[in-house]
């Protein structure tokens, strides 16, 4: 018998037992409903008593979330015991979520729709609407309804003209920040740090918005606070690496390249150079040279293996290949400022 003819043979013989396939559905599908009505019922065993209770009743750890117990005095009781593993298992969670690919920091151009660039010069935040536009778009003329270029200074998205003066542009951000616009309170934050547009320079005032667009999830935020708690003094703050790697870390989640960029650096310096590569791999994927440089050095010292050397130039590569466009291009060979790689 050939093949072929064993596969009709067997496809006949199922066809001819349709009454006990149907028999074997039905038994499955109530085996399959016993068992959820018997996982509604499943107990819970107290990790220090051995007690059995149920999903109503039980105490969970807040940390880990691995270990149950009947009541909090049993968690009481169990915690010099469950420490070390919870410890390790939180550690271990804390990590899954650090060394994730995060989403890109900014939204893609809303002119162009090619993804933003990470480099600061390869973009603009307009106060009069709250967009973040690329260089590219920014450069390029903007024309009115007949097709003629204007020559008046315009923002590219609402067409409103450039604020003249710092008076102008500091009100305008205000009103984004009563608007609530995170962009715009980070904005305001570095105009208060540094003494810029004619704001006297006050630390309390930048940190508080800061904290205030952090809030809002904005990664730009957290990275200027863990800019501050990193050095100190400057910024007229206790230094406080603790503090500043927390703020790294969060900013870092929420795709700030050069915070995952210093993350790397800290862990190089204590030597933990498996984490500090981690760091600087997914900073490589958001565009930051500056890792990509730290892997080179790394890979030349004998630090870094080849693959991941190359691992890292296809990323950047990558990158370069989303991002690139000849409008972006001849803004950034018009003026250095509109650099954006």
């Amino acid at each position: 018998m050939s093949t072929s003819d064993k596969i009709c043979n067997d496809g006949a013989s199922l066809k001819s037992n349709d009454d006990g396939i149907c028999e074997v559905v039905d038994m499955l599908q109530n085996m399959t409903t016993n068992d959820d009505n018997n996982n509604d019922k499943a107990l819970d065993i107290c990790a220090n008593c051995g007690k059995e209770g149920n999903s109503n009743n039980i105490n969970t750890c807040n940390r880990c979330k691995m270990v149950k117990y009947c009541n909090a005095a049993c968690k009481k009781k169990h915690r010099s015991k469950h420490k070390k593993k919870c410890d390790r298992r939180v550690a271990e969670l804390h990590d899954e979520q650090l060394f994730k690919q995060p989403p890109p920091q900014y939204e893609d151009c809303p002119i162009c729709f090619l993804p933003m660039p990470s480099l600061d010069t390869g973009r603009r935040y307009n106060t009069c609407c709250g967009k973040t536009i690329c260089n590219g778009c920014v450069h390029a003329p903007v024309y009115d309804n007949q097709g003629n270029k204007v020559t008046e200074k315009l923002c590219p998205f609402c067409r409103t003209p450039i604020s003249s003066s710092d008076e102008e542009a500091i009100k305008r951000t205000n009103r984004r920040v009563m608007a609530g616009d995170a962009n715009a309170m980070s904005n305001l934050g570095f105009y208060y740090a540094n003494g810029e547009c004619g704001l006297s320079k006050d630390m309390t005032k930048a940190m508080q918005l800061w904290h205030q667009a952090a809030e809002l999830g904005f990664a730009r935020a957290y990275f200027n606070i863990g800019a501050v708690y990193d050095s100190g003094r400057s910024r007229g703050v206790e230094v406080d690496k603790k503090k500043a790697d927390h703020y790294y870390e969060l900013a870092a989640m929420k795709g700030n390249a050069p915070a995952r960029f210093n993350l790397g650096n800290f862990e190089a310096r204590a030597g933990n150079l498996g984490r500090a590569i981690k760091h600087y791999m997914i900073a490589v994927k958001g565009g930051d040279y500056d890792s990509l440089n730290n892997i080179r050095c790394l890979f030349k010292n004998g630090f870094a293996t080849k693959d991941e050397y190359t691992q890292a130039l296809q990323s950047y590569q990558e990158y370069l290949d989303e991002i690139k466009s000849t409008q972006r291009d001849e803004a950034a060979a018009y003026d250095e400022d509109y650099k954006y790689y």
